[in-house]
């Protein structure tokens, strides 16, 4: 349990088509009724919003007892960059597309709500996964899942959409991607998996394989249907090599929530992944971060979240 006096409230004008700037200007009036100490901050770009909380928490006396991001999954993956691993605790004001982890935690989608349950002050421990690509360099958080391939691909021209809104925009976008190049030779390395020995490799052509920390992105999309947010692991389901219309029966299956149910579909769960295939890009927490080869770890309980 925490004492919630002061916070550090993110907003994202973007986050949910202009949804995360109004459920923000809600919260922020809600936090100070009840006589909380509320410091704004609003970034030009993700690297600013970054680097103005790492400022706010950057002095030991005058740091909020919490961060609170008022949008969606991109927006806490920008907080996530500099909150990780201070041991200040993330409160969450849904106010985006797809709200997977603010869905997977049981916030309230209610702004008014989900104000009481920061306020409440309870936490929960969660796991967080990185990944670093050759190409970045750099060990990026993530708290949802990190999409590759196909699955990266859909992911960046939903967020380039503007209609329609809603879960519907990634099932258009896959429609408009699958006209491309599907498979591609991957190269998956396990190390720290319950179910297979260290060293493992797997060769084989696939359409997409993501690496979740909870089990749906994209605003409900099971892609890593048995992820849980607090056992140490990475997820991972491999979608091999199939055709444009397999593919066009597995997507309403996908938008509706529902587990997939193919054989080219498998998971597997380790703590440490390593992938690689061609020119395949990834997404984290549905924000680009780069293209394989990758290195992808899970961090246990390194993150504390304000839930009900």
């Amino acid at each position: 349990m925490r004492t919630i006096r002061s916070i550090a409230l993110v907003t994202n004008a973007l986050s949910g088509h202009g949804k995360g700037a109004l459920v923000a200007v809600e919260a922020a009036n809600r936090f100070v009724e009840f006589g909380v100490q509320v410091t704004e901050i609003r970034g030009e770009s993700a690297a600013d919003s970054e680097r103005l909380v790492r400022k706010a928490l950057a002095d030991p006396d005058k740091r909020p007892d919490a961060v609170v991001a008022a949008g969606g999954d991109g927006l806490v993956g920008v907080v996530l960059q500099a909150l990780a691993g201070t041991g200040v605790p993330l409160g969450l004001i849904p106010g985006g597309t797809g709200n997977d982890l603010a869905r997977e935690l049981g916030i309230p989608d209610d702004t008014a709500a989900a104000v009481a349950t920061i306020l409440d002050g309870r936490t929960r421990a969660i796991d967080l996964g990185t990944v670093e690509t050759e190409e970045s360099g750099r060990a990026v958080w993530f708290a949802t899942v990190t999409g590759t391939g196909l699955d990266a691909r859909v992911t960046l021209r939903a967020n380039a959409l503007r209609w329609p809104n809603g879960p519907m925009r990634y099932t258009v976008a896959a429609l408009l991607e699958l006209v491309g190049k599907l498979a591609v030779p991957y190269r998956i390395e396990l190390t720290g998996s319950p179910d297979h020995p260290d060293g493992t490799v797997l060769e084989l052509d696939a359409v997409m394989v993501a690496v979740g920390n909870t089990s749906t992105y994209g605003g409900g999309m099971r892609i890593t249907p048995d992820a849980e947010i607090d056992d140490g692991l990475l997820d991972l389901t491999v979608v091999g090599a199939m055709s444009r219309l397999e593919m066009l029966r597995l997507l309403p299956t996908l938008s509706a929530g529902k587990r997939i149910d193919h054989p080219a579909a498998v998971q597997y769960r380790a703590r440490e992944i390593r992938l690689t295939a061609p020119g395949a890009p990834a997404t984290a927490d549905g924000d680009p971060a780069g293209h394989l080869p990758a290195l992808f770890r899970a961090h246990p309980g390194v993150l504390d979240v304000l839930v009900p």
